[in-house]
């Protein structure tokens, strides 16, 4: 059934700041943890986290609400029905990923009076609550994803519209997956096999996906634009709110919030993503996967590796790439700053290209089978 109306507009832009309000808070937070320490369950980063978990449940259980009792026929008809409600799929998916979240939070604030201050990063609290908020930026991606699908091929307004919406929710989406993977994205990191090995198996995934599902031509390039711009905002804004550690021993006395660190370039293999797909088109196999996997590994490579040379260079300690400013109060001056790391232990060889080469394959074959999927979600 085609239609050019939007499922509810507000609804969705509101999921979508639910989406960028935990993606916010958890850098805020990381940074919080790094210039201050855990001081309280009730931190502002902490609130921002679950203003995005209640704001999603709030837009999902309304969502169902209104569909089920007050709405239209067409409504209905384009709904997933569950326990006798009806409702979308991405407000299902998203009052999930509420409930998990508002479930760890009470168990993450007992986890830490009885067992330390971050023990460590996957506990089980974590766990849950890392879960939960992957499903609500899915169930955001989903909700807008629906009505572009729906829109009639000659609409190109509404399908621009919508298709606008889905690369922002998947550029959150983006944000979140590099911010579980911050311990390997260091810029002194990026000289390792480990580093373009572990990029190779995840990033794809998400921007071939987003190629494959949108009906707009640089989907792929969007999302990782949307990805850079909500990182290099908290890059930037977040030092210029002063701060000092609470907690000792402090190695490195910090006076200002600590910013992530610079995104990574992952627009330049978007860009050959989304070339690739417009001339060999979005049905396709092993052999397309093979073809993206292979430029998403060579622009990626050559990208981020001299990047990373100058990410570590004099000339990148400044406010705009913040070169030298993503160290905690914890971590002590030393030349360790300005090295690659792990460059004996884990050399970056032929093979260990062509294992981040395997494992980009896997990827990208994951991706167009979802994004396939993904094409023709309609409820």
């Amino acid at each position: 059934m085609e239609s050019t109306a939007p499922a509810a507009p507000p609804t969705a832009l509101a999921m979508l700041a639910g989406s960028t309000s935990i993606v916010v808070g958890i850098l805020w937070d990381i940074s919080w943890h790094m210039t201050i320490g855990r001081d309280s369950f009730w931190t502002p980063a902490h609130m921002a986290i679950y203003l995005g978990g209640v704001l999603a449940g709030i837009c999902g259980g309304w969502l169902a609400l209104k569909t089920t009792f007050a709405g239209t026929s067409g409504e209905r008809d384009v709904a997933v029905r569950f326990w006798g409600f009806r409702a979308p799929l991405g407000a299902w998916v998203a009052i999930w990923g509420a409930l998990a979240m508002l479930t760890s939070a009470p168990f993450d604030d007992w986890w830490h009076n009885a067992y330390g201050l971050d023990v460590e990063i996957l506990s089980p609290p974590h766990t849950v609550l890392a879960a939960g908020m992957i499903a609500i930026q899915l169930g955001a991606m989903l909700l807008v994803l629906a009505p572009q699908n729906r829109a009639a091929e000659g609409t190109d307004r509404s399908v621009r519209r919508w298709g606008i919406a889905f690369v922002y929710a998947a550029g959150a989406v983006l944000s979140m997956l590099a911010i579980l993977l911050t311990e390997y994205n260091y810029p002194n990191a990026q000289h390792a096999a480990f580093f373009y090995k572990v990029s190779c198996a995840v990033y794809p995934v998400l921007l071939v996906a987003v190629a494959r599902a949108s009906r707009l031509r640089w989907a792929a390039t969007l999302t990782a634009a949307f990805y850079m711009v909500i990182t290099l905002a908290m890059v930037w804004i977040l030092p210029l709110f002063a701060a000092r550690p609470m907690l000792g021993p402090i190695d490195n006395p910090v006076d200002h919030m600590v910013p992530p660190g610079f995104p990574l370039l992952l627009i330049v293999p978007a860009l050959a993503v989304d070339w690739i797909l417009q001339r060999q088109g979005k049905q396709g196999g092993w052999r397309l996967a093979v073809g993206l996997a292979a430029a998403f590994l060579a622009l990626f490579f050559v990208t981020q590796w001299l990047f990373a040379d100058f990410l570590l260079s004099p000339a990148s300690r400044n406010r705009l790439f913040a070169g030298d400013m993503q160290w905690s109060y914890g971590d002590g001056p030393g030349d360790y700053r300005y090295q690659f790391w792990n460059q004996d232990e884990d050399p970056l060889t032929p093979a260990g290209l062509g294992t981040a080469l395997l494992l980009g394959i896997l990827a990208t074959r994951v991706g167009l089978w979802w994004g396939a999927w993904m094409s023709k979600v309609r409820r």
